[in-house]
């Protein structure tokens, strides 16, 4: 089994649009470029769990993939993310149980500068038969 993978995306407004209406969080900071600009951010924000989206992604489709099923995910938003914004999402395994098929994950997020603006742990249940 693989133990890391890694991301990419670049965020865009119409992506924050749209998970502004299928999540129902329609903060203004988020969607009204006035309101923003006179926030400690002075722009619009990609949401948070938007970002964090793209470990789900890799838990899905690549390490552990296929039929894993979250169990937990702790998160910490270090940094803003800005529409435009390039982020690369890695996620590491760092303990498997030996009694069960439970692993957890480090996940880290950062922004075309090397920031960080994400960090978190992940775990995750990996059936038998994926």
């Amino acid at each position: 089994m693989e133990k890391t993978a890694s991301l990419e995306r670049t965020f865009t407004q119409d992506d924050v649009e749209a998970f502004a209406r299928l999540s129902g969080d329609v903060n203004p900071i988020h969607l009204d470029a006035e309101y923003a600009a006179d926030s400690q951010f002075g722009r619009r924000l990609v949401h948070g769990m938007l970002v964090s989206g793209l470990f789900s992604t890799l838990f899905g489709t690549q390490v552990p993939g296929p039929g894993a099923i979250y169990m937990g995910q702790s998160l910490r938003f270090k940094a803003p993310v800005f529409p435009g914004d390039k982020i690369t999402a890695t996620v590491e395994l760092t303990h498997m149980r030996e009694d069960k098929p439970i692993a957890t994950y480090s996940t880290v997020a950062v922004n075309q500068d090397g920031k960080v603006v994400i960090t978190g742990e992940a775990t995750l249940f990996i059936p038998e038969n994926r």
